[in-house]
């Protein structure tokens, strides 16, 4: 049976990879200011990359895309507990994937091991979310497609890792969110080309929520959350200063018992 992933033309995968380059550059950019900081103010910074990664980058633009799917003459829900799950999944993933490239200095392998939790993460969130939607209708994936999409994940993420671990300055940052952002539309596309939709022969009660009904509310408390990191990202110390200031108490003798305690943020406090 024929699906129409862009129903309402060109507006939601552009919006879609607006949204996951955004995320992602905001990630990318709290990643490397958990680099610089280190310990708990680092520890703080990842996380919050990786809800702006896996929130907004990857949960958000999959369902923004989601908006303009359909079937012609079906009705589509979704199951509310599942994809929240999705939403946890993508961001512990990617947390843990941006945790192991930030901390694995130099090494290709941790790099790698990032690359993949952090594909992985994608891939998962996208089939998971997939998995929620509900119609009178059995949904099979060419498994050929499916492989292809998450080769795709994986290889931009490690790309888009690389230059975070390697580089610095935000427009180099803005470069790698711009791969990334590619990658999970990439993967997003790629694996709902995979998708093939075949109606039951008797049509049946299709359960959960319209994707209005509570996709709406949950990609606003997402933007919410998102705009709060921006503005801890702005208000704080730039990483320029955070690299100042790690200088300055290495001449000092950071490791004596005499070096000042640090705040959330990395600032050392008067």
């Amino acid at each position: 049976m024929p699906v129409d992933h862009f129903s309402v033309g060109f507006v939601t995968p552009v919006t879609a990879y607006v949204i996951s380059s955004a995320g992602s550059m905001l990630g990318l950019l709290l990643t490397s200011r958990a680099r610089v900081a280190g310990g708990r103010a680092g520890a703080f910074w990842l996380v919050g990359a990786a809800f702006a990664i896996g929130g907004t980058g990857i949960w958000t633009m999959h369902f923004i895309a989601m908006l303009g799917f359909s079937v012609p003459g079906m009705t589509i829900r979704y199951n509310v507990p599942l994809t929240v799950v999705s939403a946890l999944i993508a961001v512990v993933v990617v947390g843990a994937g941006l945790f192991l490239a930030s901390y694995g200095g130099d090494s290709l392998v941790y790099l790698a091991g990032g690359g993949l939790l952090t594909g992985a993460g994608v891939a998962s969130m996208h089939y998971l979310g997939m998995a929620a939607m509900n119609m009178s209708a059995h949904v099979s994936y060419d498994p050929a497609v499916v492989s292809i999409s998450v080769l795709i994940a994986i290889a931009a993420a490690t790309v888009a890792l690389w230059f975070t671990v390697r580089v610095n300055g935000t427009l180099k940052i803005g470069a790698a969110a711009l791969v990334m952002g590619l990658a999970v539309a990439g993967m997003h596309y790629t694996g709902m080309a995979s998708m093939s939709v075949t109606p039951h022969h008797e049509p049946v009660a299709v359960s959960g929520a319209a994707a209005i009904d509570f996709l709406l509310p949950l990609i606003v408390g997402t933007s919410l959350i998102t705009v709060g990191l921006l503005l801890a990202v702005l208000l704080s110390p730039s990483e320029k200063e955070l690299r100042s200031e790690a200088a300055y108490r290495a001449r000092l003798g950071a490791h004596d018992e005499g070096a000042p305690e640090t705040d959330l943020f990395g600032t050392p406090r008067r």
